[in-house]
């Protein structure tokens, strides 16, 4: 019987990588994300692999809609061995008291509620079997900060306070928490965060090789594989043109 793995935010980049990836390991997958004919497409790419999908559109910010997504899994589907928290988003750059209300919000409620909402629904369930591993999908702005980051900062700093706290908390039973935390990846990150400018997404990359979504697919399917007496707890990820969150090398 095959594993079976749950990734949030499955639509794109590094949860679309993910996913494909762990079908690839001989995972089964759950995958979420608000746009269900992406998610279609996800499903279909994982099942060429032999794979098998459940999916449904959720957006990870509504809570009881987590919970009743979790709930009312199918019984072949409930048993999550493997929960990757890729839920994300950075929305807007600039000083602080410039910032848009509206994207503090959308940056809090993804980045730490979703994560939250759906760590609490699955870990129950891992609880009772005395076995899960939780991967985290961090960033290179949990570890520093850097101008205009302000709230994502704080929100990914948020996102590594609760891997660590959540490893402390599940160690009694026989859960691994994990975390990766990728530098520059070349994804609809910069397109979302600057509202859907293409030019302005584009210009973040130019000048050297970013990593991409399969990179950190890659360290995803690492963490998973390793033998149950390892947890590689934390993992960060840098293009090599990448020293620091500010620092890059652009030729």
């Amino acid at each position: 019987m095959a594993r079976i793995a749950m990734v949030t935010g499955a639509t794109s980049g590094i949860g679309r990588a993910s996913a494909i990836r762990l079908a690839n390991e001989g995972y089964d997958l759950i995958i979420n994300g608000r746009r269900e004919e992406r998610l279609r497409d996800v499903a279909s790419e994982i099942e060429k692999t032999g794979a098998k999908c459940y999916f449904k559109s959720l957006d990870v910010r509504v809570q009881k809609d987590v919970q009743a997504f979790v709930e009312e899994l199918p019984s072949e589907w409930s048993a999550i061995d493997v929960l990757v928290n890729n839920a994300g988003l950075a929305a807007g750059k600039g000083p602080v008291q410039e910032g848009s209300l509206d994207h503090w919000e959308r940056m809090i409620d993804t980045n730490l509620k979703g994560l939250l909402y759906v760590s609490k629904a699955v870990i129950p369930g891992m609880i009772a079997r005395k076995s899960g591993h939780i991967i985290n999908i961090g960033s290179i702005a949990g570890k520093e900060v850097y101008p205009g980051g302000n709230v994502y900062n704080a929100s990914k700093h948020g996102v590594d306070a609760l891997t660590r706290g959540m490893r402390i908390d599940l160690i009694e039973h026989n859960i691994r928490v994990s975390q990766i935390a990728p530098g520059m990846v070349e994804t609809e990150f910069s397109v979302v965060r600057f509202d859907g400018d293409q030019a302005k997404a584009d210009e973040v990359y130019q000048g050297f090789e970013p990593l991409l979504a399969e990179d950190i697919a890659d360290a995803v399917a690492y963490q998973v594989t390793r033998p149950p007496h390892v947890n590689i707890a934390d993992i960060l990820i840098l293009p090599t043109a990448q020293a620091s969150a500010t620092v890059v090398s652009k030729k």
